[in-house]
């Protein structure tokens, strides 16, 4: 899958947890750029993203995902 596609899939989820339909997804983007987006969200979020694109995180995996560019690289890997 290429990366344009991950980032239309995590697009969907990131709105639809986040309930932020203009919200747009970068490669530097974090939580603390985003209203909503608190640990509760982030979980959801992961939960989401697991479920999509049938992959299962490891703990180090979630330690490496300082960013969105973080995010789409380590579900790209496991692709």
């Amino acid at each position: 899958m290429e990366k344009i596609e991950i980032v239309k899939n995590l697009t969907v989820i990131f709105r639809s947890v986040l309930k932020n339909d203009s919200l747009v997804l970068t490669d530097e983007l974090t939580a603390n750029d985003v209203d909503h987006w608190d640990s509760l969200s982030h979980m959801l979020i992961i939960s989401e993203i697991e479920n999509k694109f049938s992959i299962k995180f490891k703990l180090k995996d979630l330690n490496k995902m300082r960013n969105v560019g973080d995010m789409i690289e380590i579900i790209s890997s496991k692709l």
